[in-house]
C-alpha cells in the first residue's frame, strides 16, 4: 500500500465542482450577510418595546429554538417535494418574517415573527445541505462543504459592519435590508437551481434506513463533533470570551472583536485546503486531528494571560474549526447516501442543540466554578467526537457500501479509493 499516494493527490489533483455548489455558496453568503446585519440591532430593537434584558435576549433564543423544533419535520418534506422548493420556501419565509418584525407593533408580535423566521431558517439550512450533498460525488463532499460553509463565514464577517452603518440610519433599516437580501437569494434559488435534479450524485438514489444511519460510526462521530462545535463556538467562544477579555484580561470590549476577526480569517483561509484534505486523505484523520486540536486550543484559551495569547489560541481553534466545518457534513452524506434529508436534519438539530445549551451551561459553570472548567466541558465533547471518529472507515471516500446496513464497519475493508474512476475523480 502506497501511503504517500493520498498526499500526492492532495498536492496535484484537481476536480471541478458542479455549478450548484457555487450557487448554494452564494446563497449562503447572502443569507449570512443579512443575518450578520441583524446582530447589532436585535436586542436593542427588542428593548425599544420597553422590555428588560432577559426578554430582549429571548428574541435570539426564540429563533434558535424554532430552528431546533422545526428541523426534524424538514426531512419528510424533502422526501415529498425535493430540496429546491423547500430551500426557496424557507428563504422566503425568513424574508417575510423579517420584514414583519420591522413592522411589529409590540414585543409579543416581534417575538412571534422571529420564531416563524427560525422555522424558515431550518427549512433553508437542512434543504441546502441536503441538496449540496446530493449533487456532488462522494469524493467532492468535503470541498463542496468548504465552499458552502465559506459563504456563511465570509457573510457573517461582513454583515455586522454593514449592520452598524444601517443602524445609524434606523433600527428598522437592517431588517428591511435582510428581507431584501433574502428575496435576492430566493430568486437565485428559483432561477439558477432549476436544473439541479439533472445533476445528481452517483449514490443520490440510495436511501438507507434511518436506524442503519444512526448506527453508522460516521454519523455518530459527525453528530458528536457537531454538538461540540455548536457548544464550543456559541457557548464558550461567543458567550464567555467577551466576558473574559474584560474581567480577566482587563481589556476593552473592542479587543474581543480583534481576536474573533483574526480567528475567523484563519478559519476562512483554511476552509479550502481542509475540504481538499477531507476528500483526498479522508474524513477520519481530519475529524480526529481537528477535534483534538480544537479541544486543546479552547482549553489553552482559558489560561491565556494576555490578549495576544488568547488571539493565538482562538486562531488555532479556528484552524480546527475549518476541518470540523467540512468533515462532519461530508461524513453525514457518506452515511446517509446523500438522498435522505432526515439524517441531515438530525445532524443540524444536534448542532443547534449545542448552540442553545452551550451558552447557558458555559455561563453557569463559569459563574459557579471557573473559566477553565467551563471551557473544558466543551473540549471534552470535542475529544469525544475524535474518539468516535477512530471507528470510522479510513482512506478517501468511495461510493457508499450498503451491503450491510446494520453495521457498515463490518461490511468489508474500507474503500481507499485507489484505482477508482468515475464522476468527480481523475484516473
Amino acid at each position: 500500500m502506497n501511503l504517500a499516494a493520498p498526499f500526492r493527490r492532495l498536492m496535484h489533483g484537481r476536480t471541478a465542482l458542479p455549478r450548484s455548489v457555487f450557487v448554494l455558496a452564494s446563497i449562503s453568503f447572502t443569507v449570512a450577510v443579512g443575518f450578520g446585519v441583524m446582530l447589532p440591532v436585535l436586542p436593542v430593537f427588542a428593548k425599544s418595546f420597553g422590555v428588560g434584558t432577559f426578554a430582549a435576549s429571548a428574541v435570539v433564543s426564540a429563533f434558535a429554538f424554532a430552528r431546533l423544533v422545526a428541523a426534524p419535520g424538514v426531512g419528510p418534506l424533502l422526501s415529498r417535494t425535493g430540496e429546491k422548493p423547500i430551500l426557496v420556501a424557507g428563504i422566503l419565509i425568513v424574508a417575510v418574517s423579517t420584514a414583519a418584525s420591522a413592522l411589529a407593533a409590540s414585543y409579543v408580535q416581534f417575538l412571534i415573527f422571529r420564531g416563524v423566521g427560525g422555522i424558515g431558517s431550518a427549512m433553508f439550512s437542512v434543504s441546502g445541505m441536503t441538496l449540496l450533498l446530493n449533487t456532488v460525488a462522494p469524493d467532492l463532499r468535503g470541498r463542496a462543504s468548504s465552499f458552502y460553509m465559506g459563504g456563511f463565514l465570509l457573510g457573517g464577517m461582513a454583515g455586522p459592519a454593514i449592520g452598524g452603518l444601517l443602524a445609524a440610519i434606523s433600527l428598522r433599516a437592517p431588517f428591511f435590508f435582510y428581507a431584501g437580501a433574502l428575496v435576492v437569494a430566493g430568486a437565485i434559488g428559483i432561477v439558477v437551481l432549476r436544473s439541479s435534479d439533472r445533476h445528481r450524485s452517483p449514490d443520490a438514489a440510495e436511501v438507507r434506513p434511518l436506524r442503519a444511519v444512526l448506527r453508522d460510526p460516521r454519523f455518530q462521530a459527525a453528530a458528536v463533533a457537531g454538538l461540540g462545535q455548536g457548544w464550543t463556538s456559541f457557548g464558550v467562544r461567543s458567550a464567555l470570551v467577551p466576558i473574559m477579555v474584560v474581567e480577566v484580561l482587563h481589556r476593552e470590549p473592542s479587543w474581543t472583536a480583534v481576536a474573533f476577526t483574526v480567528s475567523s480569517v484563519v478559519q476562512a483561509l483554511l476552509l479550502g485546503p481542509a475540504g481538499r484534505f477531507v476528500d483526498v486523505v479522508g474524513r477520519r484523520p481530519a475529524m480526529i486531528a481537528a477535534g483534538l486540536v480544537g479541544a486543546g486550543a479552547i482549553v489553552g484559551a482559558s489560561f491565556a494571560t494576555n490578549i495576544w495569547v488568547l488571539t493565538i489560541a482562538l486562531s488555532v481553534y479556528g484552524a480546527g474549526a475549518a476541518f470540523l466545518s467540512t468533515a462532519p457534513p461530508a461524513a453525514v452524506g457518506d452515511a446517509a447516501g446523500a438522498r435522505s434529508g432526515t439524517p441531515v436534519a438530525l445532524f443540524s438539530m444536534i448542532t443547534d442543540l449545542g448552540a442553545i445549551i452551550g451558552p447557558l451551561a458555559a455561563g453557569w459553570i463559569a459563574g459557579h466554578g471557573s473559566y477553565p472548567l467551563a471551557f473544558g466541558v466543551g473540549a471534552v465533547i470535542m475529544v469525544g467526537g475524535s474518539l468516535l471518529a477512530v471507528r470510522m472507515p479510513g482512506g478517501p471516500p468511495g461510493r457508499l457500501d450498503t451491503a450491510d446496513d446494520t453495521d457498515p464497519a463490518r461490511s468489508g475493508p474500507p474503500n481507499t479509493g485507489e484505482g477508482r474512476t468515475g464522476p468527480g475523480r481523475r484516473s
